[in-house]
């Protein structure tokens, strides 16, 4: 088997809740060696907030940490106590990179932020993320993804016109901050591999939140303007929505873009006067009546099923897909013939689902190794087989509670 695009890189990873572990999950993933640090005197928050197996409030047995913490060895260590600061200086200059997400006072105090690691290692790569960045007036603001998505300008533009803001699903900028930390830690080793030389590289979450607002903004640097919140609709498309199918709680999402899609979804409804009709005949008679125009549709797709409609729909051409359940999804047969979810033993939770790699590499493909692990589950291979700790070195120190 070829070795996995990232075999051989060492990561610290101190991070903890979303972004931070979601980000070196990629790595994890694709090989690299990665010890993931915690500490029982204050257990990560995603550690608390499950869901948990049988409904059993346990930090151990929470689904979602276990989600995000895949092919990782997990330590704890007490940071508080001066021996612990000690042995995490031994970890970074055992790592290649050192990953963490709190606010920069954290690393400070501990004497672990960037300045102090270069004195380690002259090239460690270090990524800090958190809510606002590792300066300005704001840096030390603590928050989660739902405040960041609020303080992004998400939150504006979620909802309906006459009602207020409305949050997106779930801590927003912590699905999609990942992807741009990622990114930024292989240009830094690719900075590496040139140069020989390590980086700090300081990611705002805030920031990388707004990469995703960037057509609002070109819009109110042009014209004034800044988008309100405008439902399920859209200024591209009419109709643009989701519309009720047979059964219970079941939808479908449609979107038309032009005239051809909009004759389609006529025919395969089984009106296609409609698209004779003169208030339907533009996109912008259509946009301007469009009220009717959904609620003309929905009438006609509460008698079919979501999923038939939505091939119906697909083989005439037209963008559609069924608002699908968590439920749906693993039965879904794309994502199984991708073999998108993978079943790892978990030491506490048994046999769990992980969402595997979204992408595929042909030559070297990405691969969960592990289930995430419990606390401590592996602190005496990592202290003693990694840091080359004695046996009685070990104990002492277990028994002091530095590996709280």
């Amino acid at each position: 088997m070829a070795p996995k695009i990232f075999e051989g890189l060492k990561i610290l990873d101190m991070c903890w809740i979303g972004i931070g572990p979601v980000t070196i999950k990629y790595f994890a993933d694709h090989g690299a060696t990665v010890i993931h640090v915690e500490t029982r005197t204050h257990l990560d928050t995603l550690r608390l907030g499950g869901p948990f197996r049988d409904g059993v409030t346990d930090p151990d047995m929470c689904g979602f940490f276990a989600n995000f913490n895949s092919s990782k060895y997990g330590i704890t260590l007490n940071l508080n106590d001066p021996r612990a600061i000690e042995i995490a200086k031994q970890l970074v200059s055992w790592a290649d990179i050192v990953a963490e997400s709190y606010t920069p006072r954290a690393m400070r105090k501990w004497g672990l932020d960037y300045e102090n690691l270069i004195k380690i290692k002259p090239d460690i790569i270090m990524f800090s993320s958190c809510q606002q960045g590792g300066t300005g007036p704001y840096k030390d603001y603590p928050g989660f993804g739902g405040q960041g998505a609020a303080i992004a300008g998400y939150n504006h533009l979620t909802g309906w016109p006459d009602r207020e803001p409305a949050m997106p699903y779930g801590a927003y900028t912590d699905f999609i901050n990942p992807k741009m930390g990622s990114l930024a830690i292989c240009a830094a080793l690719d900075y590496h591999r040139r140069t020989g030389k390590g980086t700090h590289i300081d990611h705002s979450q805030i920031e990388g939140g707004l990469q995703f607002l960037a057509p609002t903004f070109a819009e109110y640097s042009a014209n004034g303007e800044f988008p309100n919140r405008a439902g399920n609709r859209s200024d591209e498309y009419a109709p643009h929505g989701v519309f009720p199918c047979v059964g219970d709680e079941r939808w479908i999402a449609i979107a038309s873009l032009n005239d051809d899609h909009w004759n389609s979804i006529a025919n395969v409804l089984g009106h296609d006067e409609w698209a004779a009709d003169e208030k339907f005949s533009t996109f912008e008679l259509r946009k301007a009546n469009e009220d009717e125009l959904e609620e003309q549709i929905g009438s006609v797709t509460v008698e079919w099923d979501a999923y038939k409609l939505m091939e119906a729909l697909q083989n005439a051409g037209v963008p559609a897909g069924v608002v699908q359940k968590t439920s749906d999804l693993f039965d879904d047969p794309q994502l199984t013939h991708r073999k998108h979810f993978w079943f790892l033993e978990h030491a506490a939770i048994g046999v769990h689902s992980y969402d595997g790699p979204s992408f595929r590499m042909s030559k070297t493909p990405g691969e969960l190794t592990m289930a995430a692990p419990i606390l401590g589950q592996h602190n005496e291979y990592v202290y003693k087989e990694i840091l080359g700790m004695s046996e009685d070195e070990y104990v002492e120190l277990l028994v002091e509670d530095v590996f709280e």
